[in-house]
Formats: structure tokens, C-alpha cells, sequence
């Protein structure tokens, strides 16, 4: 993430010019038996955000505004992508049993006959999307507390005991980390695989056999929460979340992984023309660090400080951004992905996964 100015949902930046296209009057028709109050007609426009799951705005009759996300149109490759269901399902269960910020959600329609696929329609929440982790266009006060923030939702999450609120069969109770480093390995080698019109392979990532063997023989220990891998809306004039957002690929998992997540900027040297904004060699942020931020998270959370083992996670999060990110220079090679934003992501798997494995060399010299 670079710097930039935020976005504030429902404003004319955070629209696509053009919307997919929806049975306006089935929608109304559906939505008027199943939320009280609700007014047609609709007026309906599609947010630039959540195009995995096509995500629309909503404004009744009444001025009253709600936003719709669905499965996108057309026979799916993938049936457990596009978790529409699980979506409400999370958010439901957090908005009635928990203070996490979430928008409230009132309907899920699984009839294709309403819109084509599964959708759902939530609360809209008036805020701000930041893509600046260092939050440039605020005071320095605010850009702290906008951290902390952030850092105290994260920990609300993982604080919650989700099988008291119905989400224990969410996903698998325990051996997250182990069954990635089982599965992500195999992903990879298929990718570097991939050859383009030229004959041209991906590549693989350096020193990938190395890295697993570290990881398995370093495997931090077991634990589970509801993890969500993060997407935050913060009060559109105060420095604190709001809502957390876009829950297609949280799960049951380790929480280590969604902090490790959130504070990779801070492990990131800066490479050039890079989309990802480095950190780690910046001096005087005007932002907490890494490590005051975790302190924090500790506190609320209850969680040891320091955090036994915290270079694993870290050095995790290196390398399964460094899969991701071989992922779109695979669907670059199949011409399946041809945007320049695309290809600077692409160029940086292999840096990536360096970046990993130096933390990974710095904890086996720290040990000797």
C-alpha cells in the first residue's frame, strides 16, 4: 500500500462507471416482503470495492441506504469460493453476540431466481477506506490512535470464543499453520510451472525447499480464533474503526496469522516502484512501531509479551504473499491478467519470499 487520499464509502470515487446488471424489480420486490420499512423504488450503484463478490449500494424510497454483495454472475470453477453464506453467517452471529465492529445484516436470499446467485443485504456504514498505512492526510494524534485503533478491533476479534456464538463448525479447530505448510508448497510448484506464449517459465521461489523445513521444524504453537485477514472502515471524521469489512476468506484459523497480516508493512524493506510500501527502514514514523503495536495487542488480548516465536508468523505471512503473488504472475503468463498494477505485484514474489527468509536467517544466527 502506498500513500493516498481515503475513499468515503458512498461517495462518487468509490463507483464503477458502469454496474453488472441486475433484475432491479425482482430485487425490489424481495427486499420490500423481507426488511420492515423498506420503500421502493430502488436506486442501486455498484462500489469499486468487492469485485471477488460484486458489492452495490443501495438507496430506497426513504433515503435509507443498505449495501448488497453477491456471487458473481455465471458458472463458478470454484464452489467454495465466493462464500457468500459463510459472510452472512460470521457477520450475523458477531453483530448479535459481540461489540467487534460489524455491520449489521438483514436478509440472505439463496434463491437464484431473485438475482442469479446468492446475495445478502447489510447495514451501510458511512466511513473511511484507507490505503495509506501510514495515514499521510491525518494529523500525527490521529494517524496513532487510527493504529491503535485498528490494532484493539483486530484483538476484540480474536478475543471472542466463536464457538459459543454458533460458528464452531467455521472452519477446522486446530493445525492451521500445518496444514498450509503442507498445501502452499504444492500451489507454488504448479505455478512456477506455468509457461507463457513463449515458453517462458514463472520461476520458482529461492530457497523454497529450505524455507519449509525451517518452518516445519519451527512451527509456532497451536491456537485458534475467528480470523479474518483485514479490510477496515474507519468514523468518517474520528480515528477509529468502524466496521470491519470483506469477510469472504476469514475462517477458523491462528490469530497470529491476521496480526502478522496487518503489520507486514513494518517487516517490508522498500524496494523501488514497488505497490508495497516498506517500513522497515524508515526511522522517525509517524505511526507507532511493529513492536509498540503488538504490545498493545498482547494487552487486549491477553496474550503473552513478547510473543513466543513471533518470526514465524512473520516469515509465514512473507511467504504466502510471495504464493499470492507468483499466483498473478501465473495468470499473467496465461494472459489471464494483463494490468500493469497486476504485473508490479507480480515482479515481487521473489523478493518477497527473500524478505521471509531473511527474518528466517536472523533468528537462526540469533540463536547461536
Amino acid at each position: 500500500m502506498g500513500n493516498d487520499v481515503p475513499k468515503t464509502l458512498g461517495s462518487s470515487n468509490c463507483f464503477i462507471y458502469k454496474r453488472l446488471p441486475i433484475n432491479v424489480s425482482k430485487l425490489e420486490q424481495y427486499l420490500v416482503s423481507r426488511i420492515p420499512g423498506f420503500k421502493t423504488p430502488l436506486e442501486i450503484k455498484q462500489f469499486i470495492y468487492g469485485q471477488s463478490n460484486p458489492t452495490y449500494f443501495l438507496i430506497d424510497a426513504n433515503k435509507k441506504n443498505y449495501v448488497l454483495r453477491k456471487k458473481p454472475p455465471g458458472k463458478l470453477l470454484d464452489k467454495t469460493a465466493h462464500a457468500i453464506e459463510r459472510e452472512f453467517k460470521v457477520l450475523d452471529a458477531l453483530s448479535r453476540n459481540t461489540d467487534v465492529p460489524v455491520p449489521k445484516v438483514y436478509v440472505l436470499c439463496e434463491d437464484n431466481e431473485i438475482l442469479g446467485t446468492p446475495f445478502f443485504v447489510m447495514e451501510y456504514l458511512k466511513g473511511r477506506i484507507f490505503e495509506d498505512v501510514l495515514f499521510s492526510s491525518l494529523p500525527i494524534e490521529e494517524r496513532r490512535k487510527c493504529w491503535y485503533s485498528a490494532i484493539d478491533s483486530l484483538a476484540k476479534l480474536h478475543s471472542v470464543n466463536y464457538k459459543s456464538i454458533g460458528l464452531e463448525n467455521y472452519g477446522k479447530p486446530s493445525g492451521f499453520y500445518s496444514r498450509q505448510i503442507r498445501s502452499l508448497p504444492k500451489i507454488s510448484e504448479k505455478q512456477a510451472a506455468t509457461m507463457d506464449d513463449e515458453g517462458n517459465k514463472v520461476g520458482p521461489l529461492p530457497r523454497l525447499n529450505e524455507m519449509m523445513q525451517w518452518f516445519k521444524n519451527n512451527e509456532i504453537a497451536d491456537d485458534t480464533s475467528i480470523i479474518h485477514g483485514d479490510f477496515k472502515v474507519f468514523h468518517p471524521t474520528e480515528p477509529r474503526v468502524i466496521g470491519i469489512l470483506d469477510w469472504e476468506l476469514s475462517t477458523i484459523g491462528h490469530p497470529l496469522s491476521d496480526l502478522s497480516n496487518l503489520l507486514m508493512n513494518f517487516f517490508v524493506k522498500d524496494i523501488p516502484d514497488s505497490p508495497i510500501l516498506g517500513l522497515r527502514d524508515v526511522k522517525n514514523l509517524s505511526i507507532p512501531s511493529a513492536n509498540e503495536l503488538i504490545q498493545v495487542y498482547c494487552e487486549k488480548s491477553g496474550r503473552q509479551y513478547p510473543i513466543p516465536n513471533f518470526e514465524f508468523a512473520i516469515a509465514f505471512t512473507f511467504f504466502r504473499t510471495a504464493v499470492i503473488l507468483q499466483g498473478i504472475a501465473a495468470r499473467i503468463a496465461r494472459n489471464q491478467a494483463s494490468s500493469e498494477k497486476a504485473k508490479k505485484y507480480a515482479n515481487l514474489f521473489k523478493d518477497t519470499s527473500l524478505m521471509g527468509f531473511e527474518i528466517i536467517d536472523r533468528t537462526i544466527k540469533s540463536k547461536l
